[in-house]
């Protein structure tokens, strides 16, 4: 996980390009400003953004560019937001643990 994964992902029409090659698989940037009705340079910049944080793939065909989203980064991003789903769940555990042994010492003391 790096930084720029964080600020590509930070401007919705980043995501909303993210989400729609998800649904789709492969497009062009033509084809991509016209379902998210933006400007085709405007659609540039953003793939060139997110193409440098390595969460889409580029490819040529003649003169058209076809981009299609890279699954590893998005495996990373799981990966870390579940270490921290790992650590919630075990802070969870202890506490639960600590409820019970209270719960179970005053039950004794009645």
């Amino acid at each position: 996980m790096n930084a720029a994964t964080f600020s590509a992902l930070a401007e919705p029409n980043r995501v909303n390009i993210l989400e729609l090659l998800r649904d789709i698989g492969e497009l062009t940037v033509g084809e991509i400003a016209q379902r998210l009705e933006l400007r085709m340079p405007q659609s540039s910049k953003h793939l060139h953004v997110l193409a440098k944080a390595g969460l889409v793939n580029v490819k040529a065909d003649a003169n058209r560019r076809i981009y299609s989203i890279r699954q590893e980064p998005f495996e990373e991003m799981d990966q870390w937001f579940e270490s921290f789903i790992r650590d919630k769940e075990e802070q969870f555990n202890r506490f639960e643990e600590l409820l019970m042994k209270k719960q179970t010492n005053e039950n004794r003391n009645e």
